[in-house]
């Protein structure tokens, strides 16, 4: 460093130059001779809240070889920065661990850099295309979980005639337990659509090896994932999410309150009719209710002998719930196959229809039971980041953008260690 200045937009800038040493030609390897310099300017990470700007005083060599073809060059430092790069090495870093663990915008870290969205996107974009074109990421994984969701709400045209594309997008996740037992969700892929065939081209282009070490898999109640997991993972134990068993529970107790609301009133719930009073307590873990909330479900049973149905239907909710907080996995299977048993058989047609989807879903079902409680949690988390960058971003119109930021916070990305530290 031979000089630091303040410019009058608040901006620092440091002159740079390397130490005089002899330098010899890339080509040929003769020692060249020195012939000037010529100035870089790069943008570096901001200090003290200021934007920095480095004035690199590149060395210029001539190569002293006559059957040399290189003539004259100027010198590199890839730990300074990138050949015809914006950004300084140590910017790219910065501005990746900015948008990884602050959750920034690429628009608020070109803020405090004080240049553009471009600028800094393209200097950080290939350091995370080279990441995630690492074929070592897929590695280690034991239990793999796959969700989708929707990453545009505009035309689902085509990229190339002007759309975006499929809406949804089909994401595989790396839910692996560490030493400690303990699940460190990880972001794998994102690919377009949600269907049977896009998990199953995906789990085909993993390879045979990825998929032999493949010993749980994770999904929702949807067969077109259960038929890609049968077909590339045969080997694998397919397990139904707690998440969402739960969720067709509470669903059927929504469903008998309120055909019984319309049996009963002729009309859709009002404030004061007793069930619809009732309705955001029926959604609630009979675990986690106080005393005045039992009293209440106590009081709309009394109210009218054809809550008959609703009460049954909560009870039978409450025992899928209780599954799943069983002292022991062995007693919750037990539960479960009661469960099996008992509810298709139901008088009430939503119960019923309940224990049928169970027992289609039977081998999933008691999955959770038979390996130690795996499930889709992480994949739900990992979604919950990237609904998260999507607001912060205030959305995304470019498909491969989005699934580098998403894999870069979701934490699919072996960035090496100088793109990181």
């Amino acid at each position: 460093m031979i000089a630091v200045e303040q410019h009058g937009d608040d901006r620092l800038v440091v002159t740079v130059e390397s130490a005089p040493e002899p330098m010899g030609c890339r080509s040929c390897g003769v020692i060249a001779r020195g012939h000037g310099r010529v100035e870089v300017r790069l943008v570096d990470a901001p200090a003290f809240g200021r934007p920095v700007r480095i004035i690199w005083r590149k060395r210029r060599w001539l190569c002293l070889e006559p059957a040399c073809g290189v003539g004259s060059f100027v010198e590199q430092d890839d730990a300074v920065a990138t050949p015809r790069g914006l950004l300084t090495a140590r910017a790219c870093r910065w501005a990746i661990e900015q948008i990884r663990r602050e959750h920034a915008s690429v628009n608020g870290v070109r803020r405090q850099l004080g240049t553009g969205w471009r600028t800094v996107w393209e200097s950080i974009r290939p350091l995370l295309q080279a990441a995630a074109d690492d074929v070592s990421r897929f590695e280690g994984v034991a239990i793999l979980g796959v969700d989708e969701h929707v990453w545009h709400h505009v035309s689902t045209k085509p990229i190339e005639d002007g759309g975006r594309g499929p809406k949804e997008l089909t994401g595989m996740v790396d839910l692996t337990r560490d030493a400690g037992g303990r699940t460190r969700a990880r972001l794998l892929d994102l690919v377009p659509g949600r269907s049977g065939a896009v998990y199953k081209d995906w789990l085909d282009q993993r390879g045979q090896a990825f998929r032999a070490r493949v010993e749980v898999a994770t999904l929702d109640p949807f067969h077109g994932y259960k038929n890609a997991i049968d077909d590339q993972l045969e080997d694998a134990r397919s397990v139904l999410d707690a998440f969402h068993v739960v969720k067709l529970a509470t669903a059927v107790v929504d469903d008998v309150r309120r055909r019984v609301q319309q049996q009963i009133h002729g009309h859709r719930g009002r404030k004061n009719d007793p069930l619809y009073r009732i309705r955001n307590i029926l959604r609630a873990g009979a675990e986690n209710l106080t005393e005045r909330q039992r009293a209440r479900l106590e009081a709309a049973w009394a109210a009218d002998e054809r809550h008959l149905e609703v009460e049954v239907a909560w009870v039978c909710a409450q025992q899928v719930r209780s599954a799943y907080h069983q002292a022991t996995h062995a007693a919750g299977r037990a539960v479960a196959e009661k469960i099996l048993d008992t509810f298709a058989s139901c008088p009430i047609p939503e119960v019923a229809r309940l224990g049928k989807t169970l027992n289609t879903w039977r081998r999933e079902f008691l999955g959770y039971f038979d390996t130690n409680g795996a499930n889709n949690g992480g994949t739900e988390a990992i979604n919950g980041l990237i609904e998260l960058h999507r607001r912060v971003a205030r959305g995304f119109r470019n498909r491969d953008n989005y699934r580098l930021r998403m894999l870069l916070i979701g934490g699919g990305l072996n960035l090496r260690p100088h793109t990181h530290r």
